[in-house]
């Protein structure tokens, strides 16, 4: 009886287990399949190219190149035991001259604990975590023909940003750079079905990798690859290429490009060595931004910054140091780009401005008024430069030396006229009015991101400003002066608690000369000078001019965007022109022109030198022709034509083929104009022609 028990049960398991053999293999083997596929298949995502960037000709000035990039297999790491897996992240870190909590930093999920942002990995578990890149290829060959010292480590090469610099140029601030997506980023793009974006990509932060960095990411392929159990690679089983991004074509021409950025870097650095008269020190000089834009079209021709710095040390991952490196004040803020975020007191650049407020509020062209020495205003006595006088002179004059109290008596008018009561906000004033025509104290609307709108300091300004402050500055003058606060200081601030709202005649002709809180940016200046140049037209200034696929279609024209239309009448903005002629030929930058060719180049210019409270003046010369805008600045550097005038002169002389006091069109930096129409050429394969090399004269 026994037996035949035991052979029922027996019976009974291998009934059992052959009905669940069934099961498993016929009727469900297809899904089980497929699981045990899944376990075995992994997607790997490739990344796509990042399109190119080229100027105006062609010329590349953002390409990409191959990079060695270290990665480990975190699944095959995780079967590792505590002792095996801190013997491979150390080997690993002695390889690529890292340090293990480094390379234990990059391999950990950003949002576990622990995570380090920007230096956590953001994308796929199932993908090897890219470790180093830039990597020697000895390091990478060594990592490939060791794998039992390497168990899942990777090396491969990947595409990374490289700047082939044409001429030399630098332009930073307006390519901008690249860093990792973001966890907010990434799921962001998760809820929009974003498929061009994954856990792995890089995204532009800044300039033009930033605005159009849709367009020139791409799309991701995926590589689907067999693994044994262990997570080793097998081989590939199936594979779905990347997009390579678009191509942007800018309007930067890398010639002008080069020749702005010596010639800024060259200034800088000569001013350095001069004295100021004043203080008897030398020149600090600490910054600077020069501009060159098309004057029909608003157009970015060449814009440079100092301090700058080199574009290429974002590739592959930046290091804390040097972060703060850019981040530093004592470097000078390289990362700030002076042309659009650089907010600087405009100085006598401001006049011809407040020439066309005037005229077109009740003052004439036959108009003239005293440029006295000084011009008292209450108690105060503010002068002319060095105190020059030139007796009853007309607006031209007065815009051809520069004369401040002419027009620190029309301030004054003004503010007689229409806003004498220190206290009405809502008073008319046609000089901040005329400002606001031109643009000043709004953004120019150009396609970078991160430009500032500069300040139009008037009645509003003013009062909001107080407000702001009040309660920090009455609460300094209702206590006792300390040796911490200077006399200054402190009568400054019971000063301000009781009255720091009046707009008061002070304001107003600093104002009329664009002196006090005023402030502008570089390139605010130069569009406003365009529409000097082209009739009263205020473009929002643009630096990229099409969109071309990988196959060399073009996808996108980015044509010049109209603003609006100053409000004053073309025989003013004729008399400012003329009056501005005068200026380059006989008055305040003339003598940095001797020789040059006016005759044949027609510059208007107009000079600047902003006195700023407690720093060295800031210089400017802001000049135009009918083709090309040019204007150049540099902080704590004396007068504008002293400081920039040399500067100035040898773009206008790049621009044009200037050879002494001879004009040869073909040694002109760049041919003319470039129309919105002129793109450069494509091959079959995408990639872009070379330009016509054009034979110079000796």
């Amino acid at each position: 009886m026994r037996l035949v028990v035991v052979q029922a049960l027996a019976f009974a398991l291998f009934s059992t287990l052959f009905v669940r053999l069934y099961y498993l293999q016929v009727i469900g083997g297809e899904g089980y399949q497929a699981q045990a596929a899944n376990q075995s298949v992994r997607d790997i995502v490739v990344q796509p190219q990042r399109g190119l960037i080229v100027d105006s000709q062609g010329r590349p000035l953002v390409a990409n190149r191959t990079s060695w990039v270290v990665s480990v297999d975190r699944t095959l790491l995780g079967k590792l035991d505590a002792d095996q897996r801190t013997e491979l992240v150390r080997r690993v870190a002695v390889a690529v001259e890292s340090t293990p909590e480094d390379v234990e930093a990059r391999l950990v999920t950003c949002g576990d604990p622990g995570s380090v942002r920007g230096t956590c990995w953001n994308g796929s578990p199932y993908q090897p975590v890219p470790v180093a890149s830039d990597v020697s290829k000895d390091v990478a060959l060594r990592v490939l023909e060791q794998p039992e010292d390497y168990p899942g480590v990777l090396a491969e090469q990947q595409s990374v940003r490289s700047y082939p610099r044409p001429y030399g140029i630098n332009l930073a601030h307006v390519l901008g750079y690249l860093s990792p997506v973001t966890e907010d980023e990434y799921d962001l793009a998760a809820e929009r079905d974003d498929r061009s974006l994954n856990g792995a990509s890089v995204v532009g932060r800044a300039g033009v990798e930033k605005q159009y960095d849709e367009w020139l990411r791409g799309l991701p392929g995926y590589r689907r690859v067999a693994v044994d159990s262990m997570g080793r690679v097998l081989g590939d089983d199936s594979m779905v290429e990347s997009t390579p991004g678009d191509t942007l074509v800018t309007s930067i021409d890398a010639k002008v490009q080069s020749v702005v950025e010596k010639q800024l870097a060259a200034r800088i650095a000569y001013q350095r060595t001069q004295v100021d008269p004043v203080t008897g020190r030398k020149y600090v000089a600490d910054s600077g931004a020069a501009v060159v834009l098309d004057a029909k079209t608003g157009r970015v021709v060449a814009m440079a910054s100092q301090p700058t710095y080199d574009p290429d040390v974002w590739t592959g991952g930046i290091s804390e140091a040097q972060l703060a490196h850019l981040y530093s004040e004592k470097a000078g803020t390289p990362l700030l780009s002076r042309a659009t975020q650089g907010q600087f007191a405009p100085g006598s650049t401001w006049k011809p401005f407040m020439t066309a407020g005037a005229l077109t509020n009740g003052y004439s062209m036959d108009t003239t008024l005293p440029c006295s020495s000084g011009f008292q205003v209450g108690n105060r006595v503010f002068k002319n430069y060095e105190s020059g006088a030139y007796g009853n002179i007309g607006f031209a004059k007065a815009l051809e030396v520069s004369c401040n109290t002419f027009f620190y008596r029309i301030g004054f008018n003004f503010w007689q006229k229409f806003g004498s009561d220190p206290a009405d906000v809502d008073a008319k004033d046609p000089l901040v009015e005329e400002a606001k025509e031109f643009g000043f104290g709004s953004r120019t609307g150009i396609d970078l991101p991160g430009e500032a709108p500069g300040r139009i300091a008037d009645r509003q300004w003013k009062l909001d400003y107080y407000r702001s402050q009040k309660d920090y500055y009455c609460d300094l003058s209702a206590k006792p002066q300390t040796a911490e606060t200077s006399d200054f200081v402190y009568k400054f601030a019971r000063e301000f608690c009781l009255e720091g709202n009046l707009y008061r005649a002070g304001d107003a002709v600093n104002f009329s000369i664009g002196q006090g809180d005023t402030i502008v940016t570089p390139l605010q200046l130069a569009r406003a000078y365009a529409a000097l140049s082209n009739g009263g037209t205020l473009w929002a200034p643009t630096v990229a001019k099409a969109l071309v696929s990988p196959d060399g279609d073009v996808l996108r024209r980015i044509a010049p965007r109209k603003v609006a239309q100053v409000d004053v009448p073309k025989k003013y903005l004729d008399y400012i022109d003329s009056a501005l002629q005068n200026v380059a030929s006989v008055g305040t930058m003339a003598w940095k022109l001797v020789g040059f060719p006016l005759d044949d180049v027609t510059i208007r210019a107009k000079t600047g030198s902003a006195e700023v409270y407690g720093k060295q003046t800031t210089g400017w010369v802001a000049s135009y022709t009918k083709d090309y805008v040019v204007v150049m600045m540099i902080s704590q550097a004396g007068t504008g034509s002293g400081s920039t005038g040399d500067g100035i002169r040898a773009i206008w002389e790049a621009l044009y083929g200037v050879d002494g006091e001879t004009v040869r069109p073909a040694r002109a930096a760049t041919p003319g104009t470039v129309p919105p129409e002129r793109l450069p050429q494509f091959l079959d394969d995408g990639s872009i022609m070379p330009p016509l090399v054009r034979k110079t004269e000796d």
